[in-house]
């Protein structure tokens, strides 16, 4: 009989209304137009993170070509065909062979070196830009997205103060569904925030590696042409093929018998 009372009571007691869809309910159409703008935001953010990550990888992968195979080549242009030819090594070899068939047609030799210093560096500068795009994105989730959510904590804060208003007082049930929209905003801010900060600092450190490689590269191509292929860096050897294992020694006291 207690049991059945119990379960009776159980049935009567109204549902809970306290969780995230029911605090996003309570927000209303503003409520859903900031998360809407969070999500977007995320989903971008990572977006750009993994997309970056790839294609940093994948010039740094490629960096081992122009370690190992290109100054092998007895020419610039042999070398540039060493390279794969979307990668931004082969933009910069291919822009310095132009400059390198179009200074010779200069009469002043400081000219003809401006010249294709300033090639190399243009082409540098291009390959950077490209690598630097969409980190502007994921600097501005990193800077906004805190607001954005603090907008909506605002709005929750709002709210709960004109339910105190119109009931007359401060009971939980007043207050916990706008309370829980304003504190769920907050956390969705910060969320979005964090990896798009973390995510733009890493990605911005490793493009200063590759802009150091690619500065490298430019002052190695331009004293190569300079010096008319006397002066380039040393070679990386490639690494070596697994030797296969030697045969043993045949025993001699084996032979004797």
């Amino acid at each position: 009989m207690n049991l059945y009372l119990l379960a009776a009571a159980a049935d009567a007691a109204p549902e809970s209304k306290f969780g995230f869809v029911e605090a996003m309910r309570e927000g209303g159409p503003v409520a859903w137009s900031i998360l809407t703008i969070m999500v977007i935001m995320s989903v971008g953010s990572f977006y750009i993170m993994f997309t970056k990550l790839f294609e940093q990888n994948k010039v740094m992968k490629q960096y081992n070509a122009v370690q190992t195979q290109f100054w092998r080549a007895s020419s610039l242009k042999e070398g540039a065909t060493k390279l794969d030819k979307d990668g931004p090594w082969r933009q910069l070899a291919d822009d310095a062979v132009k400059a390198q068939d179009e200074h010779g047609k200069m009469t002043d030799a400081l000219e003809s070196h401006d010249y294709m210093h300033g090639s190399l560096q243009r082409s540098e500068d291009s390959i950077n830009a490209v690598l630097a795009g969409g980190l502007p994105f994921l600097a501005t989730v990193g800077a906004t997205a805190p607001f954005v959510g603090l907008l909506g904590t605002v709005i929750g804060i709002y709210r709960a103060l004109i339910n105190i208003g119109i009931a007359g007082n401060a009971s939980i049930d007043k207050v916990a569904g706008p309370v829980g929209e304003a504190l769920i905003m907050t956390a969705i801010g910060l969320l979005v925030a964090v990896p798009a900060v973390f995510a733009f600092n890493w990605l911005q450190s490793r493009n200063r590696k590759i802009a150091a490689m690619l500065s490298t590269f430019s002052t190695d191509l331009l004293a190569y042409m300079n010096s008319n292929g006397a002066v380039k860096p040393a070679v990386t050897a490639a690494a070596p093929a697994a030797k296969p294992a030697a045969k043993p020694a045949a025993n001699p006291t084996l032979n004797k018998s």
